[in-house]
């Protein structure tokens, strides 16, 4: 299996004006083009947490997006890190 092809997954941490924006939305859209599963979620601090499981490459066209976001959004800070397992099953991309 070719290294980009192998399926990873990332918990992405994203800062800024992020919330009330359509961030979460525009995110499911944009993995639903990338072929990625995985969740938008938002936290209670004003963050939004995305988990995307897929190929490195979407995951990484998806990192490349979620620093610019939907207009209206101001991106400060998207942190990442590799999630080593999950306890369910990833199907579809979910909004939390």
């Amino acid at each position: 299996m070719n290294e980009s092809s192998k399926k990873v997954i990332y918990r992405f941490l994203i800062s800024g004006r992020v919330q009330g924006v359509f961030y979460r939305a525009s995110t499911r859209e944009q993995a639903h083009k990338l072929n990625l599963t995985g969740h938008a979620k938002n936290l209670p601090d004003g963050r939004v947490e995305v988990l995307a499981c897929g190929d490195l490459i979407s995951i990484a066209n998806l990192e490349q997006w979620l620093w610019q976001g939907p207009m209206g959004a101001e991106v400060m800070d998207v942190e990442k890190q590799v999630v080593e397992s999950v306890a369910e099953s990833i199907n579809g991309f979910g909004i939390y």
